[in-house]
C-alpha cells in the first residue's frame, strides 16, 4: 500500500516516450501532466505536445473521462475555421487528498485538499510533546478524521515529517519526535486502507514550491524552519535524497563551536539557533530583537553559502513563521550570500519567503500523492 513518490535521479515531470511495458501508464501521465500544468486542451493539442498519435490520445482521454479525472468543456471561445475542437480539462474535485504536516512545534496539522492544491477542510490536534508511539497514534487519528470528512474518494495520504525519511516512508531518525526506524507510512496505511506517501517536511516544502508555488527553472533550495530545521533541494528537475536519505539535513551542521546542546546529542547545531522554539526563546530574552534576527540571518547565510555556491542554486525560499524569517533575517541572509558567493551565482540568486504561507507543507504533501498516484507534479 505504501510507495515512493519521487526517487533520486527521476525527473519530477515526465518527458518523451518509454518502453512498451510502461507505455500506457506513462502516456496517460504525459496527458495529465499537460492538463495539470497548462490547463484545458483539445485532443489535437494533446497529441502535438505529447508526440502521441491522435488515436492513442483519444483512447486515453476516453479512459480518463470514464474514470472521472477529466471532463469535456466544450469549444474554445475564440472562433476558428471549420469544426471547433472540444476542450478537455482535469476535474480537480474528482477525488481528494489528505495531507498532514507534522513539522509544527505543538500541533499536528491536516487538511483535505483537491487536486489543484486548494484546501477543502482542515483539522489539527495538539501534540502536547507526544513522542514515539504516542505521536504515531496522534498522526493516525488525524488522518482517519480527515478521510472520514472528505466528501470524495481519497486518492491517498501525504505526510510531511521532520527527520530523515527513506523511500518506503519509514522515519529513520526524528529526534524531536522520538522516532527511530518508525514505519509511519505503514502504520497510517494499515489504519486507513489508503496509499500513504511520507517524506521529510523540507523536501515536501520543496515539492510544493516546484508544483504549486511558481518556482522558477533552475536550482531550488527550500529551507524549512519549524520544530527543527531542514532543507529540500531540487536540481535540474530532480528532488535530491542523497546517501542514506539525509540530503538537506543542514539543521545538524555545526554553526557554533560553543553553542547550545541539540536534540541530536551534539552542540551548536544550526537548529539550536534557528528552530522556532529556540529562536523565539532567544528573542524573548534579547534587548534588540532586530539585531538578533540580523545576526541569526548572517550566521545562516554563512552556513548556506557553500551549498549555494557549489550547486549554483537559483532560488532560496525560506518557509516558516514570517514574523521570524521575513525582514531583518532574510535581508541578512541575502547580504551574506552575496558577499560570500561569486557574482556569477549571487547576481542571479533570488532569496524570498514562500508564496504558499503556512500551508506549504500541506500543499507539498498533496503534491506527494499526485506525483505518486497520478505521476504529475
Amino acid at each position: 500500500m505504501t510507495q515512493t513518490t519521487v526517487r533520486v535521479g527521476k525527473s519530477l515531470r515526465p518527458q518523451g516516450k518509454v518502453r512498451q511495458e510502461d507505455a500506457r501508464r506513462h502516456h496517460r501521465t504525459l496527458l495529465l501532466q499537460h492538463l495539470f500544468r497548462t490547463g484545458a486542451a483539445s485532443r489535437a493539442d494533446l497529441a502535438r505536445t505529447s508526440g502521441l498519435t491522435r488515436v492513442t490520445v483519444s483512447d486515453l482521454v476516453g479512459e480518463m473521462l470514464a474514470d472521472g479525472l477529466v471532463e469535456e468543456l466544450g469549444a474554445p471561445a475564440e472562433a476558428r475555421v471549420g469544426k471547433p475542437p472540444t476542450l478537455v480539462g482535469m476535474v480537480v474535485d474528482s477525488s481528494h487528498v489528505v495531507s498532514l504536516d507534522l513539522s509544527s512545534v505543538d500541533t499536528m496539522q491536516g487538511a483535505v485538499m483537491n487536486l489543484a492544491g486548494a484546501v477543502v477542510d482542515r483539522a489539527e490536534v495538539s501534540s502536547g510533546g507526544a513522542r514515539g508511539t504516542d505521536a504515531v497514534a496522534l498522526a493516525v487519528e488525524l488522518a482517519r478524521t480527515l478521510v472520514e470528512r472528505s466528501g470524495r474518494p481519497v486518492l491517498g495520504i501525504g505526510i510531511g515529517s521532520p527527520g530523515i525519511v527513506d523511500d518506503r516512508g519509514t522515519v529513520l531518525d526524528a529526534p524531536n519526535l522520538g522516532w527511530h526506524g518508525t514505519d509511519l507510512a505503514g502504520e497510517v496505511a494499515a489504519a486507513t486502507g489508503l496509499p500513504v506517501h511520507v517524506a521529510n517536511d523540507a523536501n515536501v516544502a520543496a515539492l510544493a514550491e516546484h508544483t504549486y508555488g511558481g518556482a522558477a527553472e533552475g536550482g531550488l533550495l527550500v529551507l524549512r524552519v519549524g520544530f527543527g530545521v531542514g532543507a529540500g533541494l531540487i536540481l535540474e528537475g530532480v528532488l535530491l535524497h542523497g546517501h542514506a536519505a539525509a540530503a538537506g539535513e543542514i539543521g545538524h551542521v555545526t554553526a557554533e563551536d560553543d553553542g547550545e546542546p541539540c536534540a541530536c546529542g551534539r552542540t551548536g547545531c544550526l537548529e539550536t539557533l534557528l528552530a522556532v522554539p529556540r529562536l523565539r526563546a532567544r528573542l524573548a530574552a534579547a534587548d534588540d530583537e532586530t539585531a538578533l534576527l540580523a545576526a541569526t540571518g548572517a550566521r545562516l547565510g554563512e552556513v548556506l553559502a557553500p551549498i549555494v555556491g557549489a550547486l549554483n542554486v537559483h532560488e532560496l525560499v525560506l518557509t516558516g513563521p514570517l514574523d521570524l524569517l521575513d525582514g531583518a533575517l532574510r535581508d541578512a541572509v541575502t547580504t551574506t550570500l552575496r558577499r560570500r558567493v561569486m557574482a556569477v551565482t549571487s547576481d542571479s540568486l533570488t532569496v524570498r519567503t514562500s508564496n504558499l504561507g503556512d500551508d506549504v507543507v500541506l500543499v507539498g504533501a498533496a503534491g506527494l500523492v499526485l506525483a505518486g498516484e497520478l505521476g504529475v507534479s
